[in-house]
């Protein structure tokens, strides 16, 4: 998973990685090191030694001393071979000359098979030796040296731990790091989770805290104080709103009333004319309010008590069956496709009202001889009610402002409307945890419920 805890978790794994090459790094260089520096400063004495023997006894007693060496020590880890100008050995218990080449230090690493007088369990095999050549007059070579096997194991054996222990902390850093990253997505899911609940309309929802005092639980302290605030505010602004359309809607019906008995009375023709207006400029003030409650009531998410199974199929029907004759009569045809069953959780009032908006808008815009296709779909679990018109359609750039309400298009404000058709359907989208798409139908509006079919 791309998450940021999961790049937290492999960059705790290549730090722990890392300190754990360098620490096993540091413990090979110290131990195999010294065993390295321990042979050759072995073979430096060695050398020493011989040399003082030459200068003293010559080349007698210097064949002499290597000799008995051997003799007192048969199986040990000395190697000696000292050879004149032709290669030939005058002693040692080396076969012959190593062909690996010699450093310009004197020093050469190489390996030797069944050194003369070397009893031991790997005969056969090749080991590894170390040694130092040094020139003696007369063109004599010497060679001193030392069997470095156990050396050898012991870089191969802590090279197998450095390998091994590197792969056991690998792994433990990845269990750890998957247990940290597991252990924060779940804070942060719950976070999640509650803030899609919040989205839904459920103000009331809080973040969990597990009683830790970690920093999550500070976290979640000031989002609950944030929400709390929120809250409040939203239910005062509510509040304020339904108070304000409640008291401006029994005024206004009372005064439709009143228009409506002025205009049964005997007035004047030019009167009466007013008088139907103001009752008509009445009733579109009414219908506004009465818009507004109902959009504040669905976003509040209280209408979801009413969800019920019922088949959106039959709505479209019904839906089409309902304004047939009204686009008939603008000379429009309207085309119905939906299957015979499509099971939908929900609100079927609303939903009703809501796709009613989009067939009306679309009649109300499209020209006529016009085209209006109804349909509904279903694919997995979602399901997509979509009215396509063949009229002006609506510009990209404004696809997304029509849906805010009041707000509408140059063209249409000549139109009776208020302007919170679209808002209303985008909240009951919302409430069905859908979403309303609008798009080009080529010409004209294609316009989108997509919704859960889970409800």
């Amino acid at each position: 998973m791309a998450s940021s805890t999961f790049r937290l978790a492999l960059l705790y794994v290549a730090l722990l990685a890392t300190s754990m090459v360098f620490l096993l790094g540091f413990t090979y260089w110290s131990t195999a090191g010294y065993m390295a520096r321990q042979t050759d400063a072995t073979i430096n004495a060695e050398i020493r030694g011989l040399a003082e023997q030459y200068r003293r006894r010559g080349l007698g007693g210097l064949t002499a001393v290597i000799a008995e060496r051997l003799r007192r020590d048969p199986g040990g880890a000395a190697l000696y071979l000292l050879v004149d100008d032709d290669g030939q050995a005058l002693v040692g218990n080396l076969n012959r000359w190593p062909p690996d080449p010699v450093a310009s230090t004197g020093w050469m690493d190489f390996r030797v098979r069944d050194p003369a007088g070397v009893q031991s369990s790997e005969q056969g095999r090749a080991m590894a030796a170390r040694a130092k050549v040094f020139r003696l007059r007369g063109d004599l070579r010497l060679l001193v040296g030392r069997d470095v096997r156990e050396l050898s194991a012991v870089r191969d054996l802590m090279l197998d731990a450095l390998w091994s222990g590197l792969a056991i902390t690998a792994a433990l850093a990845l269990l750890g790091g998957w247990l940290i990253s597991a252990s924060v997505v779940r804070r942060l899911e719950a976070v999640n989770q509650v803030s899609r609940e919040i989205m839904e309309g459920d103000l009331s929802r809080r973040v969990p805290a597990d009683g830790s005092g970690d920093e999550f639980d500070q976290l979640a302290a000031n989002l609950n104080r944030m929400l709390a605030r929120i809250e409040q505010l939203m239910a005062s602004v509510r509040e304020v709103s339904d108070n304000i359309a409640h008291d401006l809607r029994t005024p206004l019906t009372r005064l439709r009333a009143k228009l409506e008995l002025l205009v049964q009375g005997q007035l004047p023709p030019a009167a009466r004319t007013e008088a139907e207006e103001a009752v008509t400029d009445a009733e579109e003030l009414l219908a506004t309010f009465n818009a507004l409650l109902r959009i504040a009531r669905i976003e509040s998410g209280s209408r979801r008590a009413a969800f019920a199974s019922f088949n959106l199929a039959d709505l479209v029907r019904d839906l089409a069956e309902l304004y047939e004759p009204l686009a008939a009569e603008r000379e429009q045809r309207l085309e119905v496709t939906a299957p015979a069953e499509l099971w939908l959780v929900g609100d079927r009032d609303l939903l009703f009202q809501a796709c009613a908006n989009l067939v009306d808008n679309a009649i109300k815009y499209t020209p006529a001889i016009g085209l209006i296709a109804l349909a509904a779909s279903g694919q997995g679990r979602e399901v997509r009610v979509t009215v396509a018109d063949s009229g002006p359609g609506i510009p990209p750039e404004w696809r997304e402002k029509v849906c805010e309400r009041f707000f509408r298009l140059d063209g249409s404000r000549s139109s009776p409307g208020s302007g919170l058709g679209l808002s209303l359907v985008r909240a009951v989208a919302e409430l069905h945890r859908g979403k309303l798409e609008l798009g080009d139908n080529a010409p004209g509006l294609r316009a989108s419920i997509l919704i859960s079919a889970a409800g």
